[in-house]
């Protein structure tokens, strides 16, 4: 026998003979051993919350569960080496061993891809792969990074296609104007605004922390909506229930708001010696000595010389501004809800502020499942605008700062205000309480009742309606009494002081009570399918709405007492009272075709046909078709097999034809008005009535043709993604008036017809890069918009020169006098066409056409406006183990404002335009002389000189916060706690240093716009 055999059967004798027979002791089953199990579990999230409805799928069969409310699940029958599925809408989806385990627990994560993987569109949301107009979306999430608490000031730089302008800061009205893709029409250019599937108002005063996202439809996608979409549309969504137990999350955030620029005005000493040169040129004796203006400068006699800053005066150097947020969430498999509670304050940033804003807000969206076949959705929203003004506006206000001369006194050494600059305008008491209140209070309510039914007997098959209500009461309360003000007695050695009373005589009230209802009815019929690589999903739908309002005034004067500020205590002299009320109806028909093989090919197909009353019934409808394609070329083969570059590459494009019915109502019928005077009929006077305007039977709406080309790319996986698109926009039937008129006598004006043509063309673009180097993530987030708009036709004067012509510019582009420089010496007034009376400082206006005198023909048009032709932004994010920063840079150019001051012997200058003015021992200063207010031609003509420059670059947010570690966190009660500090437009490059940069057209006066810092916190219980 071989030796190594005969040593295994001596071993394995050995081993029999220790363990004794096999078959005398059978071995005893094992879990391992078993065929199938029984598998228990539970699911929760990062924060250890169970998550209901959690899918739970064996893989390979079809065989799973559901979890419950609790996040518990069981699934029998399970073999020992399955592998369980866990997927679930918003969060990573897992795949887990059993190993013989059955006890399973599972922690899901929260998916920021998946988050991003849908877009939404009109009446519904769609795939971003498969969508082919030009739709553009940010976060809720990203919009609270500001601490502006006006949502139409957080949208511009963050989303390709906006361009905002803001051109105040004042509280209650801080709002941007808000353009997608630019201007294309002569009249109203206002997106329409829908917010959670229904066009409503109050955007701008949204709490954003209500906000999951808002959607912009830039091209075809808008076609959805009709004859209200030419102007695009904004989609907001708002957040609702997630399951799992109770989350409250409470945010606190506190402002310290300063305005971003104010101009520096000149000196007493400046101003005195600009007001000598004024009067000098005009051949009269200066007004002040040499020692009256060392008196001005030295502060010796603040009592009779004294130098004064108006707006230091009367604009304090930080004012408040805070919010709060309380919010519940959660929800079974049967039920979500997410509840919020907000309230904010904002201060004037007047020194006893009679301005300032508050609201409160409250919303709730649940959310319930009656069965597998039936959904249901209810919304409720509320918000009260509380609204505080002085009687005298923002621009009177600021008129008078402007104006306010530094050689008198804003306030007394004693502590009294002093003298007006006219009608009682001190700025000092009119932007205080003391002079009166103007208190608006409006109450908004917005309520949603829809249901989803399943057709259980047609795969795919479901219809669905909603209902939604919204009232709105506003109250309006003016009361305006006498004040006080002080002039220097002349004939006093001690500085006594005489008070008058300025304003009104008595005090006055004035109270107006309007209430707004809107009912919308909307019912859809869905179906969605899927035939293999077919993917279908469409719907016909019908909406009809209905839009009331009625307003009702009353004044009373000549109250006995100011202490008492109610109706029946007014004088019976000159009382009166109004009242008036309006209906408005729609109707729509509507529908969408939405098809893609393999999410490769894709095609949308949009219709509505439009009904509005704002054009007479054989008008009525019109019909508004959009239809877009798409080619994901990536997902073909041969670019798989030969492109490896760019991951994902789509190209798509569209065509859409929308409408405008912002117009005046009833156009199509003859108007008329009561007139100031009547006939007597005995005692009574009976008022006559005269026609307003011709009527215009053949009005319609304006029509857009929309057309846009695109292309989408992805690069490293998503590290780094392209999105651009090209668009081109016609509009017709523009309304607008003829150049021809008829005879004043008649009193009769011609209608306006659908005559005007308007061409708008531009492009966008955006460029993301996301990467993680170790434990730092970051993100760099490019956008670029371009929109230039011209007129192609508005029957136009045709002996118009064409230097002068509006057709082919811009909306809007202005016609001045071109300004090319300053008279340095007399020699050169008299070597050049001049109007009578220029003298050297004066500004050069340049003969255009030639003819050797400046006149209006000399004048031109300028392609330039107050909006801006681009637009752009640049986010950078980086986050760092428990911090996170967001900057947002965002810039403007292409426009230009016209910014001349009221400024002579009627009030102040700013220091810029006198400080290197022309002088006989400056010929080379930068700016002309000293001028008084319209006096010279170049101040009462408008020319370029005065029009300036507005591109700017603005850190426009910053925010910059640390999340305290989830341990830590628990050790205390809570699932996280974040704070931070953010600030909103910190830093201003640009041109114009006086103002700001978005500061409107006119003279200066107006409230301007705001800097803000901020600091706060949010917690998650």
């Amino acid at each position: 026998m071989v030796p190594r055999y005969a040593k295994a059967l001596l071993l394995l004798c050995l081993l029999n003979s220790g363990l004794g027979p096999v078959s005398a002791y059978p071995p005893l089953p094992s879990a391992w051993q078993q065929v199938n199990l029984t598998v228990k579990g539970k699911v929760k999230d990062l924060n250890g919350n169970p998550l209901p409805g959690v899918t739970v799928l064996v893989k390979d069969t079809r065989k799973g569960a559901t979890t419950d409310d609790k996040g518990n699940f069981t699934i029998t029958d399970v073999k020992k080496d399955a592998v369980l599925i866990f997927q679930y809408i918003g969060f990573d989806a897992q795949e887990v061993r059993v190993d013989g385990k059955d006890v399973i627990s599972v922690v899901m994560k929260e998916n920021q891809k998946s988050l991003d993987e849908y877009v939404v569109v009109g009446y519904g949301t769609q795939k971003k792969v498969t969508k082919t107009g030009a739709v553009s979306s940010v976060k809720g999430a990203e919009l609270q990074q500001s601490p502006n608490v006006n949502i139409s000031n957080s949208l511009v730089g963050r989303i390709p296609g906006i361009i905002a302008v803001n051109n105040s800061g004042e509280p209650g009205y801080d709002g941007s104007r808000l353009f997608i893709r630019g201007r294309s029409t002569l009249g109203n250019s206002s997106p329409l605004v829908v917010i959670d599937g229904f066009p409503r108002d109050g955007f701008e005063r949204m709490n954003p922390n209500d906000i999951e996202s808002v959607s912009i439809l830039k091209d075809a996608a808008a076609a959805i909506y009709g004859s209200r979409a030419a102007n695009g549309v904004i989609l907001v969504t708002t957040k609702r229930g997630k399951g799992g137990k109770p989350t409250v999350s409470y945010g606190f955030n506190q402002s310290f708001v300063t305005p971003t620029r104010l101009p520096k005005m000149a000196d007493a000493p400046t101003y005195a010696r600009v007001v000598n040169e004024i009067l000098k040129y005009g051949g009269d004796a200066p007004r002040y000595t040499e020692d009256q203006i060392k008196k001005f400068g030295d502060g010796s006699d603040p009592w009779l010389y004294p130098n004064t800053n108006w707006y230091d005066a009367a604009i304090k150097k930080t004012s408040l501004q805070n919010r709060h947020d309380l919010s519940l969430t959660g929800g079974s498999d049967k039920m979500s809800y997410f509840v919020s509670l907000g309230s904010l304050f904002q201060d004037g940033i007047y020194k006893n502020s009679a301005t300032n804003y508050k609201q409160q807000n409250i919303r709730a969206n649940l959310d319930a499942t009656v069965n597998e076949n039936i959904r249901l959705r209810f919304d409720l929203a509320g918000r009260l605008e509380n609204r505080n003004f002085p009687p005298r506006s923002a621009g009177s206000i600021f008129r008078s700062l402007m104006r306010g001369r530094p050689t008198e006194n804003a306030i007394w050494p004693n502590g009294l205000p002093g003298p007006d600059i006219e009608y009682g305008d001190n700025p000092v008491v009119t932007s205080t309480n003391a002079i009166g209140y103007t208190n608006n209070k409006n109450y908004v309510l917005n309520g949603t009742v829809a249901a989803v039914v399943n057709i259980p007997w047609v795969q795919g098959l479901f219809v669905d309606g909603s209902f939604a209500y919204d009232q709105n009461f506003q109250f309006n309360k003016s009361f305006i009494k006498p004040w006080t003000l002080y002039t220097l007695d002349p004939n006093s050695t001690d500085h006594k002081l005489n008070a008058a009373t300025r304003g009104v005589s008595a005090p006055q009230l004035d109270e107006t009570f309007t209430t707004n209802r809107q009912s919308t009815l909307n019912f859809k019929i869905n179906y969605v399918r899927s035939f293999g690589k077919h993917n279908l999903n469409s719907f016909i739908a019908f909406e009809q709405s209905t839009y009331k309002g009625d307003l009702l005034g009353a004044n009373r004067k000549y109250f006995i007492s100011d202490k008492l500020d109610q109706l029946f205590a007014g004088g019976d002299k000159e009382k009166n009272n109004t009242g008036n009320g309006f209906e408005y109806a729609r109707r729509n028909y509507f529908g969408r075709v939405s098809y893609n093989y393999k999410e490769t090919y894709l095609f949308d197909f949009n219709a509505r046909y439009d009904g509005s009353q704002n054009f007479p019934s054989n008008r009525r409808f019109g019909f508004f078709p959009g239809a877009s394609a798409g080619w994901v070329i990536s997902n073909e083969n041969f670019w798989k097999q030969s492109i490896h570059a760019l991951d994902y590459f789509k190209i798509r494009a569209s065509w859409g034809q929308m409408g405008n019915d912002l117009i005046p109502a009833f156009q199509y019928l003859s108007t008329y008005g009561f007139s100031d005077g009547g006939v007597m009929f005995g005692g009574d006077l009976n008022k006559g009535i005269y026609q307003l305007r011709s009527p215009n039977e053949a009005i319609t709406w304006e029509v857009a043709n929309n057309y846009d080309v695109g292309i989408e790319a992805k690069l490293l996986g998503d590290k780094l993604t392209f999105e651009g698109d090209y668009f081109l926009t016609r509009r017709s039937n523009i309304l607008v008036s003829r150049s021809q008129s008829i005879p004043a006598y008649t009193g009769m004006t011609l209608p306006q017809e659908n005559i005007g043509r308007v061409e708008n063309k531009g492009f966008e673009l955006v460029l993301t890069h996301k990467n993680d180097i170790k434990k730092f993530h970051y993100e760099v987030i490019g956008t670029l918009t371009h929109a230039k708009n011209k007129i192609l036709f508005w029957d136009e004067v045709p002996s118009v020169p064409e230097w002068q012509r509006s057709t082919g510019k811009q909306i809007d582009a202005p016609l001045y006098y071109n300004a090319i420089g300053i008279y340095k010496t007399q020699e050169e007034v008299d070597k050049s066409p001049h109007l009578s009376g220029a003298r050297a400082g004066d500004v050069i206006f340049a003969d255009v056409n030639g003819d050797g005198k400046i006149d209006d023909l000399d004048r031109i048009r300028i392609d330039r406006t107050e909006n801006p032709t681009w637009i752009f932004g640049l986010t950078l994010v980086g986050k760092f183990k428990n911090f996170d920063l967001t900057m947002l840079w965002q810039g403007a150019t292409g426009a230009s404002q016209y910014l001349r001051t009221e400024s002579g012997l009627i009030g102040n200058f700013p220091m810029a335009y006198v400080q290197d003015r022309w002088t006989e021992t400056n010929i080379n200063g930068s700016w002309p002389r000293a001028y008084d207010r319209d006096r010279e031609y170049w101040v009462g003509r408008q020319n370029t000189f005065w029009f300036w420059n507005t591109n700017y670059m603005r850190l426009k947010t910053l925010d910059l916060g640390y999340s305290f570690p989830a341990k830590l966190c628990k050790r205390v009660g809570l699932q996280n706690l974040r704070v931070y500090v953010s600030g909103q437009n910190l830093i201003t490059i640009d041109r114009v240093k006086i103002f700001d940069p978005e500061a409107p057209s006119g003279s200066g006066q107006f409230y301007p716009q705001t800097k803000i810092y901020n600091v706060g916190l949010n917690v998650t219980f």
